[in-house]
């Protein structure tokens, strides 16, 4: 993902353009970046999905790309004018606001480790752990205030693959930045090993996604691939996460297809 390279291990730099107060964000991804359970859960949740159900990958790498994606799309919101209610909604600093994506975009697929159906609820629990052991051991944090943020945390993590509908622009990023982890790298495992179910194919198909200031709204989306396959990455999944997210005026997508014998798709927006 041009912006937001993948497996890269980045901070979250206070120094890039549009980044907005980032203290606390950066210690808590540290954190992330090497606390042990977090990282043996990173690795454990790929099991179900990949190994035992064919779907695409929902691991380590799967998850530095949509915490970087979804940390990129805080920051455009915010140039943008675009005003966040989750954190601030409990009473918490603005800064929390990032650490809010951060933690929820990385833990949002621990409940692979129980099953890939329904694993959204099975994250809650798994996370709600996690979550009491890391923000206990914060300075930063007294008990209520972890108590808030771990809430809005857990909002995020339910919101991010459900029916359940974000009330908080917080939980709509980290929905959407699931969705756009689609580059071809993501199909790798499943498609060495055989698989050949749509999720694969079209995910071969999209060569880049990238994100960057749009002109009329805060937020383009750009997405290139080389087959007309990649249309379902963007129109079947892409779009319902965009949808009721909370930022769908915000976000503008426009996917083009670099190569098709047929022409049967040149460009899409929504």
């Amino acid at each position: 993902m041009s912006d937001t390279p993948h497996g890269s291990d980045r901070r979250y730099d206070p120094e890039a353009e549009h980044a907005f107060p980032d203290g606390p964000v950066n210690a808590v991804i540290e954190t992330l970046q090497t606390d042990e359970e977090v990282l043996a859960y990173l690795e454990a949740q790929n099991v179900n999905p990949v190994s035992r159900m064919g779907y695409n990958d929902h691991g380590t790498k799967h998850v530095e790309i949509v915490r970087d994606a979804a940390l990129r799309l805080y920051d455009l919101l915010k140039a943008g004018g675009v005003e966040f209610n989750g954190a601030l909604g409990q009473g918490l600093e603005e800064a929390d606001e990032a650490v809010v994506v951060a933690l929820a975009a990385t833990l949002h697929d621990i409940g692979h480790v129980v099953h890939r159906h329904d694993h959204p609820y099975y994250s809650i629990p798994l996370a709600a752990d996690v979550l009491d052991r890391i923000l206990g051991a914060a300075d930063r944090y007294d008990v209520g205030e972890a108590v808030r943020l771990k809430s809005e945390v857990l909002h995020a993590i339910l919101c991010h693959h459900t029916e359940e509908t974000p009330l908080t622009l917080e939980a709509g990023v980290v929905r959407v930045a699931d969705g756009l982890d689609m580059e071809r790298g993501r199909s790798r495992i499943p498609y060495e090993e055989g698989g050949r179910g749509i999720n694969t194919i079209s995910s071969r198909a999209i060569t880049s996604v990238s994100l960057r200031a749009g002109e009329n709204v805060p937020v383009m989306v750009e997405i290139e691939m080389v087959d007309a396959a990649g249309v379902y990455q963007v129109d079947e999944l892409l779009k319902h996460k965009l949808r009721a997210s909370g930022i769908e005026d915000d976000v503008r997508i426009v996917a083009i297809n670099t190569h098709d014998d047929d022409g049967l798709v040149e460009r899409i927006e929504m």
